[in-house]
C-alpha cells in the first residue's frame, strides 16, 4: 500500500466511490473485471463485488463493495462445495497477492483442484470499498511502533468517521454476515471455509453467529475469540524465540555458530530498552527490534539464529529491513477489529505483568500498549462478551497449528478444540505461523479432509516431535 503523511490522506480516503448514503436494500453480487492481473494463471478466475448495506438493518446505511474472486476447480468433482478462503490480518489482502498464490506449486497442492475456491477482501481492507489504510502510519502485530504512528491511527479513523464510515461495522460478526450474503447471493446450498491466522477469528465469527450451510472448517494457525492479544502478548514473543535458540543449541553446526544466544539477546534487548540506538546513521528504538522479533519468529525461524548473531555483533540489517516494510496491513482496519472483538477483554495495565524479568518480553510491551491507546480514542460502538466466549460447535474441523509461534501459540489451539465436537488438532513439529505454506503434509491433509470431513487425517507423513530444525547459515 502507498505511504503518504496521514494528514494527506484526510483529503483522498477512499471512499470516493460510494458516493453518499443509499437506501438500504438486498445483497447482490455484481460482476466485474478483475482488479489483479490473473494473465499467467492457467485457472479460471471470475471477479466482482459482494454488494452490502454497512450498517444492516438501517434504511439510511450507506452501500459498500466487498471484493470477490472466484476460483474455478480445474477437475472439478460433483458434490464437493466452493471454499471460501478467509485471510489473515485482520487488515490483510486476498486478492491483491491471489495471482503470485494461483502461480505457487505449494498453493497448488491443495487450492482449486477439484473445489472452486471464493477468496474475499473483508470489508474495510484490500480492493474492498471502503479501504480503511492510513496512509503515512505504521503498523505491525506487536501495535503502533511510535506515538506518531498511534496518533496518525487515531486521526485517520477519525477522519473516515467525519466521511460517514460507520467504524462499528468492520469487525468479524460483520464479516460473517457477509460470507453468509455471498453465500446466498451465489445461491450455494453448501461453502467449506478456510482460514489462516486471523481469517480463523473469521471462522469463530461465522461457526457462532452464521454458520448455515458450513460444512467443513480447516483453521490453519488458529486464533480464537478467548485468548488475549496484549496481554501475555510480548511472553507469547519471548517463549516462541526461546523454542528456536532451544533448537539451535541440539544443532551442533548452530550451536557452534551462534553459542549462548539466549544470554547475548537478552543483553541486546536490555541496551536498546536504556534508549534508541543509533547505528550506521540511522536511529532505532526498541520497538524496532521488538516488532522485528515478533515477526521474525512468525515466518522466519530457520534463520533466526542467523540473523540474531548479526544484530548481537552490531549489524542491525535485519531490523533495518523490517523496519521499511511495516505497510503490510490496512490500519484502520486492523484497528476496528481489535477494539471491537480483542481489546475491551484485556487491560493495559496487564500488558507489562510477567515481563518484569524477560528483556526479550519488554521490547514489545510500549507498542502493545499503544494498541490500548488507539482503542480507547475511537468509538467502535457496544462491545458484547460473547465475542470473547470459547466457539461451541458441532461443523467438523480441522486445527492445524505450528510449534514455533509467537501469535498462535499450539497451547491456544489445545485449549480452543474442547469446544469443536469432533474436531482434529494437528501441531507441526519445527513448523512456523501459516501451517499450510511451509509443510506438504499439511497441505494433503487439508485437501483430503475437504474430500471427505468426517475421516481422521493422515499424519504419518508428519515429522517426528524430535525431529531437528533446518537451519540456514549463509
Amino acid at each position: 500500500m502507498s505511504r503518504l503523511s496521514w494528514i494527506a490522506a484526510a483529503g483522498v480516503l477512499t471512499l470516493l466511490s460510494l458516493g453518499g448514503a443509499a437506501q438500504a436494500a438486498a445483497p447482490r453480487f455484481e460482476k466485474t473485471v478483475c482488479g489483479a492481473d490473473f494473465k499467467d494463471v492457467d485457472l479460471k478466475v471470475q471477479c466482482g463485488n459482494l454488494v452490502v448495506d454497512e450498517t444492516r438493518g438501517d434504511p439510511r446505511s450507506r452501500r459498500i463493495k466487498v471484493a470477490v474472486a472466484i476460483v474455478k476447480a480445474a477437475q472439478p468433482k460433483a458434490g464437493l462445495p466452493p471454499v471460501v478462503y478467509l485471510h489473515g490480518g485482520p487488515g490483510g489482502s486476498a486478492l491483491k497477492g491471489l495471482p503470485r498464490m494461483l502461480k505457487s506449486k505449494t498453493s497448488r497442492e491443495f487450492v482449486a483442484i477439484d473445489q472452486d475456491w471464493i477468496f474475499i477482501d473483508q470489508r474495510g481492507g484490500g480492493l474492498s470499498d471502503p479501504n480503511l489504510d492510513c496512509p503515512g502510519t505504521n503498523l505491525t502485530d506487536a501495535g503502533p511502533p511510535s506515538d506518531k504512528d498511534a496518533q496518525g491511527i487515531v486521526a485517520c479513523l477519525k477522519a473516515f468517521q467525519a466521511k460517514g464510515v460507520n467504524l462499528s461495522r468492520y469487525n468479524a460478526v460483520e464479516v460473517a454476515k457477509d460470507v453468509q450474503d455471498l453465500r446466498q447471493v451465489l445461491k450455494l446450498p453448501l461453502i467449506d471455509l478456510f482460514g489462516g491466522s486471523y481469517g480463523t477469528r473469521i471462522e469463530a465469527a461465522i461457526q457462532t453467529h452464521a454458520a448455515q450451510g458450513v460444512r467443513a472448517v480447516v483453521q490453519d494457525s488458529p486464533w480464537p475469540p478467548e485468548a488475549d492479544w496484549t496481554v501475555g502478548g510480548p511472553a507469547m514473543v519471548s517463549s516462541s524465540i526461546d523454542i528456536v535458540m532451544a533448537k539451535c543449541a541440539v544443532v551442533a553446526e548452530c550451536a557452534k555458530r551462534y553459542p549462548d544466544l539466549k544470554a547475548k539477546l537478552a543483553t541486546v534487548a536490555e541496551r536498546w530498552l536504556a534508549g534508541p540506538q543509533t547505528i550506521g546513521g540511522k536511529t532505532y528504538t526498541a520497538d524496532d527490534l521488538g516488532g522485528y522479533l515478533m515477526d521474525a519468529s512468525y515466518f522466519t525461524a530457520g534463520v533466526l539464529p542467523r540473523d540474531l548473531w548479526k544484530i548481537i555483533q552490531g549489524d542491525v540489517s535485519p531490523v533495518a529491513e523490517f523496519v521499511e516494510s511495516r505497510d503490510y496491513y490496512s490500519e484502520g482496519q486492523f484497528m476496528t477489529h481489535l477494539c471491537k472483538e480483542e481489546i475491551p477483554f484485556e487491560a493495559r495495565a496487564d500488558v507489562a505483568k510477567g515481563t518484569e524479568n524477560d528483556a526479550v518480553a519488554r521490547l514489545m510491551v510500549v507498542s502493545m500498549q499503544r494498541i490500548h491507546d488507539v482503542c480507547k480514542a475511537i468509538d467502535v460502538g457496544p462491545i458484547s462478551p460473547v465475542e470473547q466466549q470459547p466457539v461451541k460447535t458441532a461443523i467438523p474441523t480441522l486445527f492445524l497449528a505450528a510449534e514455533i509461534d509467537p501469535g498462535c501459540p499450539p497451547e491456544l489451539t489445545k485449549a480452543a478444540s474442547k469446544g469443536y465436537q469432533g474436531s482434529q488438532v494437528v501441531i507441526v513439529t519445527n513448523a512456523t505461523h501459516g501451517v499450510s505454506r511451509g509443510n506438504p503434509c499439511a497441505r494433503k491433509m487439508i485437501r483430503s479432509f475437504f474430500q471427505d470431513p468426517t475421516k481422521p487425517v493422515d499424519r504419518s507423513c508428519l515429522p517426528a516431535a524430535d525431529t531437528p530444525m533446518a537451519f540456514t547459515y549463509e
